[in-house]
């Protein structure tokens, strides 16, 4: 087995390093790394459904799709992210308990109770402090956690909190747990530094043959073209949620104003707006005008700022209408 810590905190190259891992290595893999504050969203989910956009934006977070399933979790430099990459031996390809082992066994080392719960959760006193996810690719399982050490729980609320009633999709929703950080629970104050020598040592237990590996200049060069291409991009970070309906009603001068906005493959396919303004045009002018473009700010914006708003929906601006669509 190699293993690998990342020299990089931005989230893109690591999630990115994953993938590049999957496609070019044949032997197994233990990767470790830390991300400066950012969302990773599940590959079945809407994006905007679980993020808060307006907190993301003004705090530049960047929010990156990984490959595998679950929910939507909160990184930053208190966290700590490891990743399984092994050949599937079939016996325990679905079951979280293997690779989960090394960090539970790391923290009762410490005098911590975690434990396994339910499907895919570690947890202490009840309170959750890892979330994993697995997938299968091509005959390998990838299995990654989180594991909050001393990450700062406010921004994860903030950063995850959204209405949910602005959407109606079918996409896999997160489901909000009580969390806690591992250093909370502590006899004994412990760097995190410590804890990933403590982690790595437990997982040189299950794996004796283990041995340091770094990626190479190429490897970094292709790691980066990667992220370039999807890890750092719209359409895979948003572009590819599931197919969702967003409402969203907004105040005004012009009055109350009501969208509800059908989403496909990150474009807009459908809306539909309502409301107690006065028009001089007929407003399914302007439906019609936005349906095809991205559900993206930057592009609706452009668009609706050349459009004369008055016409359709009275005394209301660009960014007015912008917020009901987003």
């Amino acid at each position: 087995m190699l293993f690998i810590i990342s020299g990089s905190h931005w989230a893109p190259f690591n999630i990115a390093s994953e993938e590049h891992i999957l496609r070019t290595y044949s032997e197994d893999v233990f990767l470790l790394y830390r991300n400066q504050p950012s969302i990773i969203v599940g590959r079945h989910q809407n994006t905007l459904a679980e993020i808060n956009l307006d907190y993301v934006r003004q705090y530049s977070i960047p929010v990156v799709r990984r490959l595998t399933g679950g929910g939507t979790v909160f990184h930053d430099l208190g966290n700590l992210n490891y990743c399984f990459i092994v050949q599937d031996d079939k016996e325990d390809s679905l079951s979280f308990a293997r690779f989960t082992a090394p960090v539970l066994s790391a923290l009762r080392e410490l005098g911590v109770d975690a434990r396994l719960e339910g499907r895919n959760d570690l947890t202490i006193n009840g309170a959750k402090f890892s979330g994993n996810a697995k997938a299968l690719h091509h005959g390998k399982i990838h299995q990654h956690g989180t594991i909050l050490f001393a990450s700062r729980i406010a921004d994860l609320s903030q950063s995850l909190r959204v209405n949910p009633l602005k959407f109606q999709d079918k996409a896999v929703k997160s489901v909000a747990s009580r969390v806690t950080n591992v250093s909370s629970h502590l006899a004994h104050p412990l760097s995190l530094e410590d804890f990933i020598l403590l982690i790595s040592k437990h997982v040189r237990q299950m794996y004796p043959d283990a041995r340091e590996h770094s990626f190479s200049e190429e490897e970094n060069q292709a790691i980066r073209e990667l992220v370039q291409s999807k890890y750092d991009t719209w359409d895979w970070n948003y572009g590819h949620s599931p197919a969702y309906n967003h409402v969203k009603a907004v105040r005004c001068a012009a009055g109350t104003i009501e969208f509800h906005t059908d989403v496909h493959g990150g474009r807009i396919t459908g809306l539909r707006v309502y409301g107690d303004f006065f028009s001089d045009r007929d407003p399914r002018e302007l439906e019609q005008a936005l349906i095809g473009l991205p559900h993206r700010r930057d592009d609706l914006l452009k668009v609706l700022q050349d459009i004369s708003l008055r016409d359709y929906l009275g005394q209301v601006t660009a960014r007015e209408v912008l917020s009901g669509l987003i």
